[in-house]
């Protein structure tokens, strides 16, 4: 189960990204109640979906451009630099929290700059980590990302609700600036690293150009399996993104203070965490990925339907954790299939492509789901949203026979060597 713990690299990165993950979702949790304390009366709404489009604004402007620099790029360098910026925009946050800021435009501002700068770390960090493990170890280094990540998930909001509860907004924000520390530590201390994959005798910024991303964009959409999963998650994610709303189902539906929200945030990925953990354990003994991830979709938009029309606090938690573990199956699946289907030299560009959905999708969710609770009430946005989550899954299932049919995630690449292995721990 933790077989890929034993490369010194990917241990090491490991480590410094589950405390710089929980600083992170730390932060998130932070921002939406920060923008709904600040939020015009009867606006609430409207003020925490424009979190999101502030969010994926970048993300759409910048995500190709960054898959091609973690192709073309040191990916460890690359990495260093997201690291630090992320570090200065929560530093930067946290000023404004110490000074009382009351203003919702600089909170949007950084926003967009954290989108910003944190575009440029997926690709470079999922484009890393095959370089970091053996293709035979590559599924459990990828079972315990996921599994790291909903543990932070879990204590991120938790103890931010905790700070938020104290009267320490602007900590949460400091906390998780420190946490970025960890992560270059642990990049500083990697040795050995593989460099990144490229045409012999061609410089990197040669292939830094329009033509490479527009290659990438190509690779994607020629390959139903990647395009189908992408699609999957980002019809998902834009119908049944619920969380943006969380702090209104909070105070004005469970009438619970921080410390409840900061449970109710965690929820989800309590459930993905539990997930994620069985699935390091059992994720090589489903027969058939493709529908696997199709009936774990349609678990996660009927959950989030109860989770909206929910009056209960435990019953609310007991929806958002069923619904994070439902996004834990698929989002194992979908990373190893991915992975295993992309050569080394397409990697960061599949990744700069895949943000597209894997962000844009709930960052436009939140805007949507902003919008409809403004205008319908929270309750008809979240059951809304989950009902259009069941249609467009339906609809995408019925049109991509590939991934009904889809059996193996073991398939080689169609170009690109497979990763050297890496170094051992000692």
């Amino acid at each position: 189960m933790f077989s890929a713990l034993k490369f010194r690299n990917f241990l090491l990165l490991w480590i410094g990204l589950t405390v710089s993950f929980t600083g992170s979702f730390m932060q998130q949790a932070a921002l939406l109640w920060h923008v709904s304390l600040l939020a015009p009366p009867g606006q609430k709404g409207l003020a925490l979906g424009a979190v999101g489009l502030v969010r994926v604004v970048p993300i759409v402007a910048f995500s190709l451009l960054a898959g091609v620099a973690a192709d073309v790029f040191d990916r460890r360098k690359l990495m260093l630099v997201t690291q630090i910026g992320g570090a200065t925009v929560a530093l930067m946050l946290a000023g404004l929290a110490f000074a009382g800021v009351t203003s919702l435009w600089p909170i949007y501002v950084l926003a967009a700059a954290g989108a910003s700068v944190g575009s440029f770390d997926p690709p470079a960090r999922h484009a890393l980590v095959p370089m970091l493990v053996p293709r035979a170890h590559l599924a459990n280094a990828i079972s315990l990302n996921t599994a790291m990540v909903q543990v932070a998930s879990v204590a991120g909001p938790a103890v931010g609700g905790l700070l938020i509860a104290q009267g320490s907004l602007g900590w949460a924000y400091v906390a998780n600036a420190t946490s970025f520390l960890f992560v270059v530590v642990a990049l500083f201390m990697m040795r050995d690293v593989p460099a990144t994959e490229r045409a012999a005798g061609v410089r990197a910024r040669d292939q830094f150009s329009v033509a490479a991303a527009r290659d990438g964009l190509r690779f994607v959409f020629r390959e139903p399996i990647i395009r189908s999963t992408m699609l999957l998650d980002f019809f998902a994610t834009f119908f049944a993104s619920a969380m943006a709303l969380l702090p209104m189902f909070a105070q004005d539906v469970l009438h619970v203070g921080p410390g409840g929200y900061g449970l109710l945030a965690s929820a989800p990925a309590i459930g993905a965490a539990i997930a994620s953990v069985a699935m390091l354990a059992f994720s090589h003994r489903i027969a058939r990925q493709g529908l696997t991830l199709i009936w774990a979709v349609v678990a996660y938009g009927t959950s989030t339907i109860v989770f909206g029309v929910s009056r209960a606090f435990w019953l609310t938690f007991v929806c958002l954790a069923i619904a994070g573990a439902a996004d834990g199956v698929s989002m194992v699946i979908r990373n190893l299939v991915r992975q295993l289907q992309t050569p080394d030299a397409m990697r960061g560009r599949m990744v700069g492509v895949n943000m597209v959905f894997f962000m844009g999708g709930p960052q436009l969710g939140e805007l949507e789901a902003g919008l409809v609770a403004q205008w319908l009430g929270p309750v008809a946005s979240v059951v809304t949203g989950g009902v259009g989550c069941l249609i467009a899954t339906g609809l995408l299932a019925a049109m991509t026979p590939e991934l009904r049919r889809y059996a193996s995630a073991t398939d080689p690449p169609s170009a690109g060597a497979t990763a050297p292995p890496a170094p051992a721990a000692p």
